[in-house]
């Protein structure tokens, strides 16, 4: 198994933007057809038996939506929305339990990231253009509270979206567990910790998580972290940017690499 066979599938226009689907039976077609659903939005209220074919085949699949009020549908479309919307992902989503395996059978060393509520749209981009020139070998982003993938975010990675996998899943923490049972160590950068980054072998197995500005790395994956690891700070300022924080980490793992070779 080659890790290339999980790159982005092209798909015309997608690369431009995110195609909008609109009614509820268009939008049934496009899941069952193995579209990607970026964004759902529903109309608060709406009842009837083809709306509870949409939310059975959207909880079946684990999609995520957003139940807004029929002003919010009328913005995004004037035509016959029949209270459902959504945007078609311009990338398809994989999963890091098929990944992992097709590393280890190429006797390659696992290097994933983690992004842990990161919903800025650029430094999700720029992130993923720093962790394809790292060699990271998929990116793992929550099914809820990510940023979206759109034309922005293709943009700022420079395209780097289409070329490394990004793995989308409902829970963090059980996709953290399965990365320590095939032999990953977590290591979680964050400030709440008083071992700098350079204390932490990365030429084994690994995968880095990075939390948002705001928030930072959720406390229970703190929790099972192998290692928690901070960035050196002299400034005043307390914190960096996450895509710049995200790149002093994946270069050090590149720079151990290549110590050691």
């Amino acid at each position: 198994m080659n890790t290339n066979s999980f790159k982005r599938r092209r798909d015309g226009e997608s690369h431009e933007s995110n195609q909008m689907v609109f009614g509820i039976r268009a939008i049934i077609e496009a899941i069952k057809s193995g579209k990607e659903i970026e964004n759902l939005y529903l109309q608060r209220g709406l009842t009837g038996g083809i709306i509870l074919e949409l939310r059975a085949l959207i909880n079946e699949q684990g999609i995520g939506f957003q139940l807004v009020p029929v002003e919010k549908l009328n913005r995004l479309t004037p035509k016959n929305h029949q209270g459902a919307v959504a945007f078609i992902s311009p990338i398809s989503y994989d999963k890091i339990e098929n990944i992992i395996p097709s590393i280890y059978e190429k006797g390659e060393v696992p290097f994933v990231l983690i992004l842990d509520s990161i919903t800025d749209v650029r430094n999700f981009g720029a992130i993923a253009r720093t962790a394809e020139c790292a060699g990271v070998h998929a990116l793992i982003v929550p099914a809820k509270g990510s940023a979206q993938i759109n034309p922005d975010a293709i943009k700022t990675s420079a395209g780097a979206l289409y070329k490394i996998p990004v793995c989308r899943h409902e829970n963090l923490f059980k996709t953290a567990k399965f990365l320590q049972e095939s032999g990953l160590q977590l290591v979680a950068c964050t400030e709440k910790t008083n071992d700098y980054l350079y204390q932490v072998d990365y030429t084994v197995p690994t995968a880095i998580i990075m939390g948002s500005e705001e928030s930072g790395i959720s406390t229970e994956l703190i929790r099972i972290a192998d290692h928690l690891a901070k960035i050196p700070m002299y400034g005043e300022i307390e914190s960096l940017n996450v895509s710049v924080s995200a790149g002093i980490l994946l270069y050090e793992a590149v720079r151990q690499k290549v110590t050691i070779k």
